[in-house]
């Protein structure tokens, strides 16, 4: 087996075509392997094997510097880098990352997770090389639908403008985490699917390799020109005009091709773009069919590509079920998704009401104030992101629609820990960062039935509003279920406790109340609100709540810094309450990639730790003599 004996790039290049071509097949068998079993993105790396295969052929890794935009096409890269003996253990804790960790390996040039970045961070390390006077080569791999993102046209731009030496090689596949969209879309379709260039290019292969002996290299010395011949076919000006050499576009798997061209691009000294067109799930018949399905995916079995997990219910879907119904009687509603209806849960929206779904691509900014602007003329529009990736609008949030006190309604998936994906993906700022705008309305449902209930009321809010909630969610029962609507800032007395008192955003809820039982056994009697409102809070049954309590404990999975437990101190401090308080959430730190479990335990959030977290504190309280 090659790969097996592959410990670094130069090991590569003492291989053949035919050897580097078993390797892509091998390289394809290791990440089918993994991924059934660890879960992962599937579609997106098997399309660039070949790619990946033929850079670390021809550039001088790690001196030579490769970005990876958004990185979830980096698992032959991690492979042929001397990853392979602990791939199979991706993504679990202690094990490679799904993306690229500047900690985790000299190879990887930059930690990526979000789209977009990999052009920015390339320029920028070229400038440096620039200045220090280095000599070493820069590639940005661009693709996955990153170019429908502004961030990357501005880097295109400087680009073009500083004619700094780097490569940026754009991976169209046709499809990002969902079909892309928007006019560089059919641009680049109109690229690689340009027939008047494609069938002269093969009649003039044809016609020379009939002539012995000069037939096949006069069709090599005529290829070095074939920009100059694309250029009679092909409208290939848009990078151009900015700036930037075109090449391609370039069939993607063709492994000799691909390192003639990057060989050709290396001596180059302007940038280049080089346009290469790869299949998604290139390999795998059944990502091949479904590419959006095996985009990320859970464990699942090779030979039918079902997932091997149980099905859990998705809070996105709960949400999206419940605003089909809603918008069946107002026409004012409306979902707006940033390249992610699926994974938000809102293609049942999208196949329910067409006319009023709108994804806009991986751009999250223009997602927000293009929503702004629809809510100003009276629409009601969701607009349904990610938590992490929501970051990215913070400014068009603040400016656009809490400034003007526009009614959109954010819904905010995967909140809180999220898993495998990890550090870059972790949903735990968002309440610090939402909190601190004015206008804004945020709310965290502890399960499924409250999710249902906020929605229906987000309806009949006329200001600015955020539902956070993690991808899945449960039915804790009708058992402790409120028997009455919501009211905006409204919380939810679920047990009391003459003791201590535990105020808990979202999810946190059910894990408190398994905390009071293990608290009730070292006699200590708590209680439990479900603070589902962090702004407004309920002032009136905190003051109420706190003045009774010996002991005051927030927990919520957020970053501690900003967060619910900072705002609920400041009214206590308001209010003049002195009651010791203890505020549990995520710690300062980035949380690195594990199961959900693992990371609640390593931020001290497990029902059993927060138990013996709030008996250390009462005790310390208890014999100080408080």
């Amino acid at each position: 087996m090659l790969l097996e004996q592959i410990h670094s790039p130069q090991d590569l290049k003492k291989l053949n075509i035919r050897q580097l071509r078993q390797l892509a097949g091998e390289l394809r068998e290791e990440i089918i392997k993994v991924v059934s079993d660890r879960g992962g993105h599937l579609s997106s790396n098997l399309g660039v094997v070949e790619l990946t295969i033929a850079m670390h052929y021809v550039f001088d890794t790690p001196e030579d510097k490769l970005f990876f935009d958004v990185g979830h096409q980096s698992y032959a890269h991690k492979l042929l880098t001397g990853r392979y003996d602990e791939f199979s253990k991706l993504r679990s804790r202690g094990g490679p990352s799904g993306f690229p960790q500047i900690e985790e390996s000299e190879y990887d040039s930059f930690t990526a997770g979000h789209a977009s970045t990999a052009i920015s961070a390339a320029l920028g390390v070229a400038r440096t090389r620039d200045i220090m006077r280095d000599d070493f080569n820069i590639v940005a791999v661009v693709g996955d639908g990153a170019l429908t993102g502004g961030m990357c046209y501005e880097a295109l731009n400087d680009v073009g403008l500083s004619q700094t030496r780097m490569i940026v090689v754009l991976n169209d596949n046709a499809m990002s985490i969902a079909p892309n969209v928007g006019a560089l879309s059919q641009y680049l379709t109109r690229l690689r699917q340009s027939n008047g260039y494609r069938a002269f290019k093969r009649g003039v292969r044809n016609g020379l390799e009939r002539i012995p002996r000069i037939g096949a290299p006069l069709f090599r010395f005529l290829e070095r020109f074939r920009d100059w011949l694309r250029s009679l076919f092909v409208d290939g000006q848009f990078f151009e005009a900015l700036g930037i050499r075109y090449l391609g576009p370039v069939d993607g798997h063709d492994l000799k091709r691909l390192i003639r061209v990057l060989k050709r691009s290396r001596n180059e000294t302007e940038p280049v773009l080089i346009h290469i067109v790869t299949q998604k799930g290139k390999g795998y018949e059944p990502a091949e069919e479904r590419p959006d399905v095996f985009h990320g995916v859970a464990p699942f079995l090779v030979e039918s590509g079902e997932s091997k997990q149980d099905s859990m219910t998705a809070c996105g879907k709960i949400a999206a079920d419940q605003l089909v119904g809603m918008a069946e009687s107002d026409i004012r509603i409306c979902v707006v998704t940033a390249a992610m209806a699926a994974g938000t849960g809102m293609d049942v929206f999208q196949d329910a009401h067409p006319d009023r779904f709108f994804d806009v691509g991986i751009a999250e900014e223009h997602a927000v104030t293009m929503a702004a602007g629809m809510a100003w003329q009276g629409m009601k529009p969701y607009v349904a992101i990610y938590s992490t990736f929501l970051q990215r609008a913070y400014d068009q949030i603040a400016m656009d629609v809490c400034r003007n006190a526009l009614p959109v309604t954010f819904l905010i998936d995967r909140a809180g820990l999220v898993g495998a994906d990890g550090a870059t993906h972790q949903g735990v700022f968002d309440l610090s960062y939402l909190r601190s705008i004015p206008n804004m309305i945020i709310a965290s449902p502890r399960d499924i039935r409250d999710l249902k209930k906020l929605v229906a009321l987000s309806r009949d809010v006329n200001y600015p509003m955020a539902i956070r909630y993690p991808k899945d969610g449960e039915d804790l029962g009708p058992g402790i279920q409120s028997q009455r609507d919501f009211e905006i800032g409204e919380w939810e007395l679920i047990s009391s406790g003459a003791d201590v008192m535990i105020f808990a955003v979202g999810r946190m809820v059910q894990l408190s109340m398994q905390a009071t039982i293990e608290l009730t056994g070292k006699h200590i009697a708590a209680g439990v609100v479900d603070a589902r409102f962090i702004k407004p809070m309920d002032r009136k049954m905190l003051v109420e709540q706190a003045r009774s309590a010996k002991l005051v404990v927030t927990i919520e999975e957020n970053m501690i810094s900003g967060g619910f437990g900072e705002g609920l101190l400041d009214i206590l401090n308001e209010e003049s309450i002195e009651v010791p308080v203890l505020t549990l959430g995520v710690p300062d730190r980035f949380v690195p990639h594990a199961t959900v479990a693992q990371q609640l335990e390593a931020c001290g959030l497990s029902a059993q730790q927060i138990a013996r977290r709030i008996q250390k504190r009462y005790l310390e309280l208890f014999r100080s003599g408080r």
